[in-house]
This record gives C-alpha cells, structure tokens and sequence, in this order.
C-alpha cells in the first residue's frame, strides 16, 4: 500500500484526459506573417531599401511581412555567389545609410523648433496629435544627444570618413613599403699594450 505524503491530493483511480495543447496566438491576436525562411530577392530589396532611407535593421526586421533579424542574419552568412552577392549589397546599403544620418544630423542641428506627440508628454494638441516645443536647455540637450548618437555610430559604420582617429601613413616611393638601409663598418680593435689584462 502506497503512503501519502501530508498536504499532497489523494490520488484518484480516473483516467486523466488529454487535451491537445492551445495553439498560442501572437501579440495582437494573429500569427504574425514572416517569409519562408529561403533567401528571398524581393524582400531584400526592401529591407536594404530601409537601411539606406536610415532604419535600423532591428526596427525593419520587426515590422510585418520582413525576416527576423536572425533568418537576414543567416541570409548574409549564406555560402557561395548569393550570399557574396548580397554582402555586397548590404555593405553598399550600409554606406548609403551612414550618408542619410550625417544629413539627419544637419536636419537635427537646423530645427527651429521640434513636435512632439502631444499624448505622451501631456502638453496641448495641436489638432495632429502633436504638440510645438519651444527649444529650452532640455530641448537643446535632448539634440545634443541625438545628434552625438549619430556621430558615435557613423564613426563606426565608416571609421576612415567619420572616424575620430587620424592615422598617418608612411610609404616609401610609389606607395611601396618604406626601404630601409643599414651600413656596418668593421675597425680593427686598439693593439693592448703589455700590462693590461
């Protein structure tokens, strides 16, 4: 006879039904539709599309109908003339990107004054849904921080454009590599006179 342990529920002699478990819905009620997981032309296209008009790649691969970022991830480390191809391309698109956000950094800096969603900071509609702040210190520190993000992430997208860092190089004629030349003379040594040791 089989003891019970104190505060467990009696075992019961019922078979247990098993229900086929729930299949789980994503946020938002429907299953969120993602591409095949196969390298697929047109949707790369508009992902580098978006990285060029100066998305980041994790907000683009969030949206509806584009790859996770780990299947675009996979993507670029495909083998062969496909996944050359499209490092290729990504990297011209990560060029193209670093150009648009120099000029979001102009655009940032030439504000006169900014909009802001009027329901997130609580301040008067304008009839948008949006809301004029007049640049105050926390405005302008606010810019300041946007735009320094920028200039951090364009100094490492392109380091020899935008980079801080200036690093001289030094080459011989032609571009060559720096010749360099050593003479070593011989010289007899002093004769040593008696009494020296």
């Amino acid at each position: 006879m089989a003891t019970q342990k104190p505060g467990a529920k009696p075992a019961t002699s019922k078979k247990s039904s098993t229900k086929p478990a729930a299949k789980k819905k994503a946020v938002g009620g429907a299953a969120s539709a993602r591409p095949p997981h196969a390298l697929d032309r047109s949707v790369i296209d508009t992902v580098l599309e978006k990285l060029v008009e100066g998305n980041s790649l994790r907000s683009i691969c969030a949206e509806k109908g584009m790859p996770a970022m780990a299947t675009f991830m996979r993507w670029l480390a495909e083998e062969g003339e496909e996944g050359d191809k499209l490092r290729e391309r990504y990297a011209h698109a990560r060029e193209a990107q670093a150009e648009t956000i120099a000029e979001d950094i102009l655009t940032i800096a030439d504000e006169e004054c900014t909009m802001v969603k009027a329901s997130k900071h609580g301040s008067s509609d304008d009839g948008d849904g949006e809301t004029e702040v007049i640049f105050d210190a926390t405005a302008v520190a606010r810019n300041r921080l946007r735009v320094d993000a920028r200039k951090w992430l364009l100094s490492k997208l392109v380091p020899k454009k935008y980079g801080d860092k200036v690093q001289a190089e030094h080459s011989g004629p032609g571009g060559a590599p720096i010749a360099i030349q050593s003479t070593v003379t011989f010289v007899d040594a002093p004769a040593r006179e008696e009494g020296d040791e």
